[in-house]
Protein backbone atom coordinates (compact mmCIF):
# COMPACT_ATOMS: atom_id res chain seq x y z
CA UNK A 1 0.00 0.00 0.00
CA UNK A 2 1.52 3.33 -1.08
CA UNK A 3 1.88 6.22 1.36
CA UNK A 4 0.67 9.42 -0.35
CA UNK A 5 1.83 13.05 0.05
CA UNK A 6 -1.65 13.93 1.34
CA UNK A 7 -1.22 11.41 4.17
CA UNK A 8 2.12 12.95 5.07
CA UNK A 9 0.61 16.46 5.14
CA UNK A 10 -2.25 15.33 7.36
CA UNK A 11 0.21 13.61 9.67
CA UNK A 12 2.28 16.79 10.02
CA UNK A 13 -0.85 18.64 11.15
CA UNK A 14 -1.38 15.96 13.79
CA UNK A 15 2.21 16.43 14.98
CA UNK A 16 1.99 20.20 15.27
CA UNK A 17 -1.43 20.36 16.90
CA UNK A 18 -2.23 17.06 18.64
CA UNK A 19 0.95 15.50 20.11
CA UNK A 20 1.37 12.77 17.49
CA UNK A 21 4.76 11.13 17.77
CA UNK A 22 6.67 7.99 17.05
CA UNK A 23 7.11 6.88 20.63
CA UNK A 24 10.01 4.56 19.89
CA UNK A 25 12.19 3.01 17.26
CA UNK A 26 13.52 -0.14 18.88
CA UNK A 27 16.34 -2.25 17.46
CA UNK A 28 15.97 -5.89 18.48
CA UNK A 29 19.28 -7.78 18.72
CA UNK A 30 20.08 -11.47 19.02
CA UNK A 31 22.84 -11.90 21.65
CA UNK A 32 23.11 -15.69 21.65
CA UNK A 33 26.56 -15.55 20.05
CA UNK A 34 27.79 -13.66 23.14
CA UNK A 35 27.48 -16.61 25.53
CA UNK A 36 30.68 -17.47 27.41
CA UNK A 37 31.63 -19.22 30.62
CA UNK A 38 33.62 -16.17 31.74
CA UNK A 39 31.16 -13.42 32.63
CA UNK A 40 33.75 -10.71 31.97
CA UNK A 41 34.30 -12.03 28.46
CA UNK A 42 30.55 -12.34 27.93
CA UNK A 43 30.01 -8.76 29.13
CA UNK A 44 32.58 -7.52 26.64
CA UNK A 45 30.94 -9.49 23.84
CA UNK A 46 27.54 -8.01 24.74
CA UNK A 47 28.98 -4.50 24.71
CA UNK A 48 30.75 -5.04 21.39
CA UNK A 49 27.70 -6.61 19.76
CA UNK A 50 25.37 -3.82 20.86
CA UNK A 51 27.67 -0.92 20.00
CA UNK A 52 28.46 -2.39 16.59
CA UNK A 53 24.89 -3.24 15.58
CA UNK A 54 23.32 -0.05 16.95
CA UNK A 55 26.02 2.43 15.94
CA UNK A 56 23.80 4.11 13.32
CA UNK A 57 20.42 3.73 15.06
CA UNK A 58 20.25 7.19 16.63
CA UNK A 59 21.71 9.10 13.64
CA UNK A 60 19.24 7.41 11.28
CA UNK A 61 16.31 8.11 13.62
CA UNK A 62 17.33 11.77 13.90
CA UNK A 63 17.64 12.00 10.12
CA UNK A 64 14.09 10.63 9.75
CA UNK A 65 12.81 13.16 12.26
CA UNK A 66 14.29 16.01 10.23
CA UNK A 67 13.09 14.71 6.88
CA UNK A 68 9.50 13.88 7.85
CA UNK A 69 8.94 16.31 10.70
CA UNK A 70 7.61 13.60 13.01
CA UNK A 71 9.28 13.46 16.42
CA UNK A 72 10.76 10.14 17.54
CA UNK A 73 10.62 10.40 21.31
CA UNK A 74 12.81 7.42 22.24
CA UNK A 75 15.42 5.29 20.54
CA UNK A 76 15.79 1.92 22.21
CA UNK A 77 17.45 -1.49 22.01
CA UNK A 78 15.92 -4.80 23.04
CA UNK A 79 18.05 -7.92 23.37
CA UNK A 80 17.73 -11.67 23.82
CA UNK A 81 16.50 -12.44 27.36
CA UNK A 82 19.76 -12.38 29.27
CA UNK A 83 18.92 -15.54 31.24
CA UNK A 84 19.02 -17.42 27.92
CA UNK A 85 22.67 -16.57 27.20
CA UNK A 86 24.09 -17.07 30.69
CA UNK A 87 23.78 -20.82 31.19
CA UNK A 88 27.49 -21.36 30.51
CA UNK A 89 28.74 -19.10 33.28
CA UNK A 90 29.18 -20.06 36.93
CA UNK A 91 28.80 -16.44 38.04
CA UNK A 92 26.00 -16.01 40.55
CA UNK A 93 25.54 -12.27 40.01
CA UNK A 94 24.63 -11.30 36.44
CA UNK A 95 24.86 -7.57 37.12
CA UNK A 96 28.02 -7.24 34.95
CA UNK A 97 25.89 -8.06 31.91
CA UNK A 98 23.39 -5.35 32.84
CA UNK A 99 26.26 -2.89 33.31
CA UNK A 100 27.62 -3.76 29.87
CA UNK A 101 24.15 -3.22 28.38
CA UNK A 102 23.94 0.16 30.11
CA UNK A 103 27.37 1.29 28.88
CA UNK A 104 26.58 0.17 25.35
CA UNK A 105 23.26 2.00 25.36
CA UNK A 106 24.93 5.20 26.49
CA UNK A 107 27.70 4.81 23.92
CA UNK A 108 25.23 4.66 21.00
CA UNK A 109 22.90 7.24 22.55
CA UNK A 110 19.70 5.26 23.08
CA UNK A 111 17.24 6.06 25.86
CA UNK A 112 16.53 2.56 27.17
CA UNK A 113 17.82 -0.99 26.79
CA UNK A 114 15.43 -3.88 27.45
CA UNK A 115 16.03 -7.57 27.90
CA UNK A 116 17.53 -8.17 31.34
CA UNK A 117 14.82 -10.77 31.37
CA UNK A 118 13.76 -14.35 32.07
CA UNK A 119 10.87 -16.50 30.87
CA UNK A 120 9.74 -18.73 33.73
CA UNK A 121 6.05 -19.35 33.07
CA UNK A 122 6.39 -23.12 33.45
CA UNK A 123 9.44 -23.31 35.67
CA UNK A 124 12.65 -21.48 36.53
CA UNK A 125 16.06 -22.93 35.71
CA UNK A 126 19.23 -22.19 37.65
CA UNK A 127 20.16 -19.31 35.34
CA UNK A 128 16.66 -17.83 35.52
CA UNK A 129 16.93 -17.78 39.30
CA UNK A 130 20.33 -16.10 39.14
CA UNK A 131 18.97 -13.41 36.87
CA UNK A 132 15.96 -12.72 39.09
CA UNK A 133 18.23 -12.55 42.14
CA UNK A 134 20.40 -10.04 40.28
CA UNK A 135 17.57 -7.67 39.34
CA UNK A 136 17.58 -5.35 42.41
CA UNK A 137 21.32 -4.68 42.22
CA UNK A 138 21.38 -4.54 38.43
CA UNK A 139 18.63 -1.91 38.26
CA UNK A 140 20.21 0.05 41.09
CA UNK A 141 23.62 0.43 39.40
CA UNK A 142 22.36 1.08 35.86
CA UNK A 143 20.43 4.02 34.47
CA UNK A 144 18.73 2.82 31.32
CA UNK A 145 18.46 -0.98 31.61
CA UNK A 146 14.96 -2.46 31.90
CA UNK A 147 14.04 -5.87 33.24
CA UNK A 148 11.07 -8.15 32.67
CA UNK A 149 10.05 -11.61 33.86
CA UNK A 150 7.27 -13.62 32.23
CA UNK A 151 5.68 -15.73 34.98
CA UNK A 152 2.54 -16.98 33.23
CA UNK A 153 0.99 -17.94 29.93
CA UNK A 154 -2.29 -19.37 28.76
CA UNK A 155 -0.44 -22.45 27.55
CA UNK A 156 1.48 -23.07 30.79
CA UNK A 157 -0.61 -21.53 33.56
CA UNK A 158 0.98 -19.42 36.31
CA UNK A 159 4.27 -20.22 38.03
CA UNK A 160 3.17 -19.20 41.53
CA UNK A 161 6.66 -19.73 42.99
CA UNK A 162 7.93 -17.18 40.48
CA UNK A 163 5.08 -14.79 41.38
CA UNK A 164 6.12 -14.94 45.04
CA UNK A 165 9.75 -14.37 44.08
CA UNK A 166 8.85 -11.35 41.95
CA UNK A 167 6.68 -9.85 44.70
CA UNK A 168 9.77 -9.79 46.90
CA UNK A 169 11.92 -8.59 44.00
CA UNK A 170 9.75 -5.51 43.62
CA UNK A 171 10.29 -4.70 47.29
CA UNK A 172 14.05 -5.38 47.13
CA UNK A 173 14.39 -3.25 43.99
CA UNK A 174 12.46 -0.41 45.59
CA UNK A 175 14.73 -0.55 48.63
CA UNK A 176 17.84 -0.62 46.45
CA UNK A 177 16.74 2.63 44.76
CA UNK A 178 14.91 4.24 47.69
CA UNK A 179 17.20 7.28 47.48
CA UNK A 180 15.90 7.94 43.94
CA UNK A 181 12.16 7.62 44.54
CA UNK A 182 12.39 3.83 44.09
CA UNK A 183 12.89 4.30 40.36
CA UNK A 184 14.29 0.80 39.88
CA UNK A 185 10.73 -0.54 39.98
CA UNK A 186 9.77 1.78 37.13
CA UNK A 187 12.18 -0.28 35.00
CA UNK A 188 10.81 -3.68 36.10
CA UNK A 189 7.69 -5.46 34.88
CA UNK A 190 6.13 -8.89 35.44
CA UNK A 191 4.20 -10.39 32.53
CA UNK A 192 1.65 -12.99 31.61
CA UNK A 193 1.68 -13.90 27.90
CA UNK A 194 4.61 -11.60 27.13
CA UNK A 195 5.06 -10.91 23.42
CA UNK A 196 8.47 -11.27 21.79
CA UNK A 197 8.35 -8.24 19.48
CA UNK A 198 7.27 -5.53 21.92
CA UNK A 199 9.10 -2.22 21.29
CA UNK A 200 7.85 -0.58 24.50
CA UNK A 201 9.70 -0.53 27.82
CA UNK A 202 10.04 -1.85 30.40
CA UNK A 203 8.90 -5.13 28.84
CA UNK A 204 10.80 -5.23 25.55
CA UNK A 205 13.01 -8.22 24.76
CA UNK A 206 14.12 -9.86 21.52
CA UNK A 207 12.33 -13.19 21.15
CA UNK A 208 13.75 -16.50 20.00
CA UNK A 209 11.71 -16.53 16.79
CA UNK A 210 13.09 -13.20 15.57
CA UNK A 211 15.82 -12.46 13.03
CA UNK A 212 19.26 -11.43 14.29
CA UNK A 213 18.50 -7.71 13.89
CA UNK A 214 15.00 -6.24 13.59
CA UNK A 215 13.49 -2.75 13.67
CA UNK A 216 10.21 -2.51 15.60
CA UNK A 217 8.36 0.81 15.80
CA UNK A 218 5.89 1.97 18.42
CA UNK A 219 3.48 4.76 17.49
CA UNK A 220 1.44 6.82 19.91
CA UNK A 221 -1.25 9.42 19.39
CA UNK A 222 -3.81 9.70 22.19
CA UNK A 223 -3.95 13.46 21.66
CA UNK A 224 -4.98 12.97 18.03
CA UNK A 225 -7.80 10.58 18.96
CA UNK A 226 -9.00 12.86 21.75
CA UNK A 227 -9.11 15.85 19.36
CA UNK A 228 -11.16 13.92 16.79
CA UNK A 229 -13.66 12.79 19.42
CA UNK A 230 -13.94 16.31 20.80
CA UNK A 231 -15.16 17.45 17.37
CA UNK A 232 -17.95 14.87 17.22
CA UNK A 233 -21.45 16.05 18.17
CA UNK A 234 -22.54 15.05 21.66
CA UNK A 235 -25.40 12.99 20.25
CA UNK A 236 -23.15 10.87 17.98
CA UNK A 237 -23.87 7.21 18.68
CA UNK A 238 -21.17 4.79 19.78
CA UNK A 239 -20.90 3.19 16.33
CA UNK A 240 -19.97 6.60 14.96
CA UNK A 241 -17.48 7.09 17.80
CA UNK A 242 -15.84 3.72 17.13
CA UNK A 243 -15.62 4.44 13.39
CA UNK A 244 -13.97 7.80 14.08
CA UNK A 245 -11.38 6.12 16.30
CA UNK A 246 -10.66 3.45 13.67
CA UNK A 247 -10.19 6.00 10.90
CA UNK A 248 -7.89 8.13 13.05
CA UNK A 249 -5.79 5.21 14.21
CA UNK A 250 -5.39 4.08 10.61
CA UNK A 251 -3.81 7.43 9.78
CA UNK A 252 -1.58 7.37 12.85
CA UNK A 253 -0.37 3.86 12.08
CA UNK A 254 0.51 4.85 8.53
CA UNK A 255 3.05 7.29 9.99
CA UNK A 256 4.61 4.47 11.97
CA UNK A 257 4.63 2.19 8.95
CA UNK A 258 6.48 4.83 6.93
CA UNK A 259 9.11 5.28 9.64
CA UNK A 260 9.54 1.53 10.09
CA UNK A 261 10.09 1.01 6.36
CA UNK A 262 12.60 3.82 6.08
CA UNK A 263 14.51 2.96 9.25
CA UNK A 264 14.88 -0.71 8.34
CA UNK A 265 15.96 0.16 4.77
CA UNK A 266 18.55 2.71 5.87
CA UNK A 267 19.94 0.51 8.63
CA UNK A 268 19.97 -2.57 6.40
CA UNK A 269 18.07 -4.73 8.90
CA UNK A 270 14.77 -6.57 8.77
CA UNK A 271 11.58 -4.58 9.27
CA UNK A 272 9.65 -6.00 12.18
CA UNK A 273 6.31 -4.85 13.52
CA UNK A 274 4.44 -1.61 13.94
CA UNK A 275 2.94 -1.39 17.43
CA UNK A 276 0.06 1.06 17.50
CA UNK A 277 -0.44 1.71 21.19
CA UNK A 278 -2.10 4.78 22.63
CA UNK A 279 0.69 5.34 25.13
CA UNK A 280 0.15 8.58 27.07
CA UNK A 281 2.67 11.09 28.36
CA UNK A 282 2.42 13.50 31.30
CA UNK A 283 1.84 16.35 28.82
CA UNK A 284 -1.61 17.91 28.93
CA UNK A 285 -3.79 16.64 26.09
CA UNK A 286 -1.79 13.45 25.58
CA UNK A 287 -3.96 11.30 27.79
CA UNK A 288 -5.88 8.03 27.37
CA UNK A 289 -8.04 9.00 30.35
CA UNK A 290 -9.13 12.10 28.45
CA UNK A 291 -10.12 9.95 25.45
CA UNK A 292 -12.43 7.94 27.72
CA UNK A 293 -13.89 11.18 29.05
CA UNK A 294 -14.35 12.45 25.48
CA UNK A 295 -16.30 9.27 24.72
CA UNK A 296 -18.65 10.33 27.48
CA UNK A 297 -17.46 8.91 30.81
CA UNK A 298 -17.81 11.59 33.48
CA UNK A 299 -14.32 11.04 34.85
CA UNK A 300 -11.95 8.17 34.22
CA UNK A 301 -12.71 5.51 36.80
CA UNK A 302 -16.41 6.24 36.98
CA UNK A 303 -19.11 3.79 35.84
CA UNK A 304 -18.81 3.10 32.13
CA UNK A 305 -15.01 3.46 32.07
CA UNK A 306 -14.32 -0.22 31.40
CA UNK A 307 -16.86 -0.35 28.57
CA UNK A 308 -15.44 2.80 26.97
CA UNK A 309 -11.90 1.42 27.24
CA UNK A 310 -12.97 -1.90 25.70
CA UNK A 311 -14.44 -0.10 22.69
CA UNK A 312 -11.36 2.12 22.38
CA UNK A 313 -8.95 -0.81 22.53
CA UNK A 314 -10.89 -2.77 19.91
CA UNK A 315 -11.16 0.21 17.55
CA UNK A 316 -7.43 0.88 17.89
CA UNK A 317 -6.59 -2.69 16.89
CA UNK A 318 -9.02 -2.65 13.94
CA UNK A 319 -7.69 0.64 12.62
CA UNK A 320 -4.07 -0.39 13.05
CA UNK A 321 -4.42 -3.75 11.31
CA UNK A 322 -5.62 -2.10 8.12
CA UNK A 323 -2.67 0.31 8.06
CA UNK A 324 0.24 -2.14 8.23
CA UNK A 325 0.93 -5.66 7.07
CA UNK A 326 2.79 -6.38 10.29
CA UNK A 327 0.99 -4.91 13.29
CA UNK A 328 2.32 -6.56 16.42
CA UNK A 329 3.71 -5.91 19.86
CA UNK A 330 0.95 -4.95 22.26
CA UNK A 331 -1.12 -2.59 20.04
CA UNK A 332 -4.03 -1.07 21.93
CA UNK A 333 -4.50 1.39 24.80
CA UNK A 334 -2.10 1.71 27.73
CA UNK A 335 -3.17 2.92 31.17
CA UNK A 336 0.04 3.77 33.06
CA UNK A 337 -1.03 5.97 35.96
CA UNK A 338 2.11 8.08 36.43
CA UNK A 339 2.45 8.76 32.69
CA UNK A 340 -1.10 10.02 32.09
CA UNK A 341 -2.19 13.42 33.40
CA UNK A 342 -5.86 12.43 33.23
CA UNK A 343 -5.26 9.24 35.20
CA UNK A 344 -3.37 11.21 37.85
CA UNK A 345 -6.27 13.62 38.25
CA UNK A 346 -8.70 10.72 38.50
CA UNK A 347 -6.65 9.10 41.28
CA UNK A 348 -6.33 12.38 43.15
CA UNK A 349 -10.10 13.00 42.99
CA UNK A 350 -10.92 9.48 44.19
CA UNK A 351 -12.61 8.46 40.94
CA UNK A 352 -9.97 5.85 40.06
CA UNK A 353 -9.02 3.05 42.46
CA UNK A 354 -6.77 -0.01 42.24
CA UNK A 355 -9.85 -2.20 41.93
CA UNK A 356 -11.18 -0.18 38.99
CA UNK A 357 -7.77 -0.24 37.33
CA UNK A 358 -7.75 -4.03 37.62
CA UNK A 359 -11.15 -4.19 35.94
CA UNK A 360 -9.86 -1.96 33.15
CA UNK A 361 -6.90 -4.28 32.55
CA UNK A 362 -9.34 -6.97 31.44
CA UNK A 363 -9.91 -5.00 28.24
CA UNK A 364 -6.77 -2.87 27.70
CA UNK A 365 -3.48 -3.94 26.13
CA UNK A 366 -1.24 -4.28 29.17
CA UNK A 367 -2.13 -4.21 32.85
CA UNK A 368 -1.48 -2.48 36.16
CA UNK A 369 1.20 -0.09 34.99
CA UNK A 370 3.28 2.54 36.79
CA UNK A 371 1.22 2.40 39.96
CA UNK A 372 2.84 3.64 43.17
CA UNK A 373 1.81 1.83 46.35
CA UNK A 374 2.69 2.40 50.03
CA UNK A 375 6.17 1.33 51.02
CA UNK A 376 4.92 -0.93 53.80
CA UNK A 377 2.78 -3.03 51.44
CA UNK A 378 3.42 -6.68 52.29
CA UNK A 379 4.91 -9.13 49.80
CA UNK A 380 1.73 -11.21 50.22
CA UNK A 381 -0.32 -8.27 48.98
CA UNK A 382 1.97 -7.66 45.99
CA UNK A 383 1.85 -11.40 45.27
CA UNK A 384 -1.94 -11.21 45.18
CA UNK A 385 -1.88 -8.20 42.86
CA UNK A 386 0.44 -10.02 40.44
CA UNK A 387 -1.49 -13.29 40.67
CA UNK A 388 -4.82 -11.58 40.00
CA UNK A 389 -3.42 -9.80 36.96
CA UNK A 390 -1.79 -12.97 35.62
CA UNK A 391 -5.08 -14.83 36.01
CA UNK A 392 -6.83 -12.20 33.89
CA UNK A 393 -4.23 -12.72 31.16
CA UNK A 394 -4.13 -16.50 31.33
CA UNK A 395 -7.88 -17.05 31.34
CA UNK A 396 -8.56 -14.45 28.64
CA UNK A 397 -5.56 -15.32 26.42
CA UNK A 398 -4.20 -11.79 26.48
CA UNK A 399 -1.07 -10.01 27.62
CA UNK A 400 -1.26 -8.57 31.11
CA UNK A 401 1.47 -7.07 33.25
CA UNK A 402 2.25 -5.52 36.61
CA UNK A 403 4.63 -2.62 37.18
CA UNK A 404 4.11 -1.43 40.74
CA UNK A 405 6.44 0.77 42.74
CA UNK A 406 6.50 0.31 46.53
CA UNK A 407 7.36 3.80 47.83
CA UNK A 408 9.73 2.92 50.65
CA UNK A 409 9.12 5.08 53.71
CA UNK A 410 6.11 6.79 52.14
CA UNK A 411 2.35 6.49 52.63
CA UNK A 412 -0.82 6.73 50.55
CA UNK A 413 -1.55 10.25 49.41
CA UNK A 414 2.09 11.32 49.01
CA UNK A 415 3.63 11.72 45.55
CA UNK A 416 6.65 10.23 43.79
CA UNK A 417 8.16 12.13 40.86
CA UNK A 418 10.27 10.21 38.32
CA UNK A 419 10.56 12.95 35.71
CA UNK A 420 10.46 12.71 31.92
CA UNK A 421 8.14 10.21 30.28
CA UNK A 422 7.77 8.30 33.55
CA UNK A 423 5.97 11.26 35.10
CA UNK A 424 4.75 11.44 38.70
CA UNK A 425 2.02 9.68 40.65
CA UNK A 426 0.15 9.82 43.92
CA UNK A 427 0.69 6.80 46.15
CA UNK A 428 -2.48 4.70 45.93
CA UNK A 429 -3.90 2.73 48.85
CA UNK A 430 -4.13 -1.03 48.41
CA UNK A 431 -6.43 -3.64 49.88
CA UNK A 432 -4.47 -5.05 52.80
CA UNK A 433 -6.55 -8.22 53.28
CA UNK A 434 -4.35 -10.57 51.27
CA UNK A 435 -3.95 -13.09 54.08
CA UNK A 436 -0.91 -15.22 54.78
CA UNK A 437 -1.73 -18.59 53.19
CA UNK A 438 -2.39 -18.15 49.47
CA UNK A 439 0.99 -16.60 48.65
CA UNK A 440 2.88 -19.45 50.33
CA UNK A 441 1.14 -22.43 48.75
CA UNK A 442 3.47 -22.37 45.76
CA UNK A 443 3.26 -24.72 42.81
CA UNK A 444 1.68 -24.02 39.47
CA UNK A 445 -1.72 -22.54 38.75
CA UNK A 446 -2.84 -25.02 36.06
CA UNK A 447 -3.30 -23.92 32.46
CA UNK A 448 -6.98 -23.26 31.70
CA UNK A 449 -9.00 -25.59 29.50
CA UNK A 450 -8.99 -23.04 26.69
CA UNK A 451 -5.21 -23.57 26.37
CA UNK A 452 -5.90 -26.86 24.57
CA UNK A 453 -5.93 -25.64 20.98
CA UNK A 454 -4.45 -28.62 19.09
Amino acid sequence: MQITPAEVAETLAMVSQQHLDIRTITLGLNLRSCSDEDISVMSRKVYDRMTSAAARLVPVAEQLEREYGIPIVNKRISVTPIAEICAATDAQDLTPIASAMDRAGKEVGVDFVGGFSALVQKGAGATDKKLINSIPHALAVTDNVCSSVNVASTRAGINMDAVWKMANTFIDTAKATADRDCIGCAKLVVFANAVQDNPFMAGAFHGSGEADEVINVGVSGPGVVRAVLADLPKDADLTTVAEAIKATVFKITRAGELMAREASKRLGVQKGICDLSLAPTPAEGDSVAEILEAIGVGQCGGPGTTAALAMLNDAVKKGGVMASSSVGGLSGAFIPVSEDSGMIRAVESGALSMEKLEAMTCVCSVGLDMIVIPGDTTPETIFGIIADECAIGVINTKTTAVRVIPAIGRKAGEVLDFGGLLGHAPIMPVNAHAGSVFAHRGGRFPAPINSLKN
